[in-house]
């Protein structure tokens, strides 16, 4: 079982603008209708419009935006995201939840000793984990936290085992 996220930013977005048109012409509209004058001119807009030609830059420029944003829509909403709910070995079709995964791992790392801080990247064939510790030799620290994550991954048991990297960040030898 693999979930997929929703594309909230991208219909978000295209919500926004339309509405953001829509309400403009309502208000337009309404100002008609009062009598009074309104934000937006039809008889300006008419005029301009009617005055341009299809050689010139400006329709070629809105057509190129909006072929282009037209573009990026399509391909945000064919393009599949990064999953949000990743599958795990068993008997039963399951998933954990990409946060959860992610913050056991970071536990299983909090859990060495050395480790002042730690960030987990999660891909979709590797775990990138970034360790922090204020030792001023590490040796060996790698090699804990590799330990300790390839531990915690035989718990979870992931459909796809990820391959593991670790970094290890510690502060200057002072001569």
């Amino acid at each position: 079982m693999k979930r997929r996220p929703r594309r909230s930013v991208p219909a978000l977005l295209t919500a926004l603008v339309l509405l953001a048109a829509c309400v403009l012409v309502c208000v337009s509209a309404v100002q008609l209708i009062l009598g009074e004058r309104p934000w937006i001119s039809y008889e300006t807009v008419a005029a301009t419009l009617h005055n341009l030609r299809w050689t010139d830059v400006q329709p070629a420029l809105a057509g190129g935006f909006l072929a282009v944003a037209g573009l990026v829509l399509l391909l945000a909403a064919v393009m599949p995201g990064a999953a949000t709910v990743l599958p795990v070995d068993g008997p039963f079709h399951s998933g954990v939840a990409r946060g959860s995964y992610r913050s056991a791992l970071r536990a299983a790392v909090a859990g060495v000793d050395g480790v002042s801080g730690a960030r987990v990247k999660l891909r979709s064939r590797r775990v990138k984990v970034r360790v922090t510790t204020t030792r001023t030799r590490p040796d060996g620290l790698a090699d804990a936290v590799r330990a300790a994550v390839t531990d915690r991954l035989d718990r979870i048991g992931p459909a796809t085992r990820p391959a593991v990297a670790v970094r290890v960040r510690a502060p200057r030898r002072t001569a």
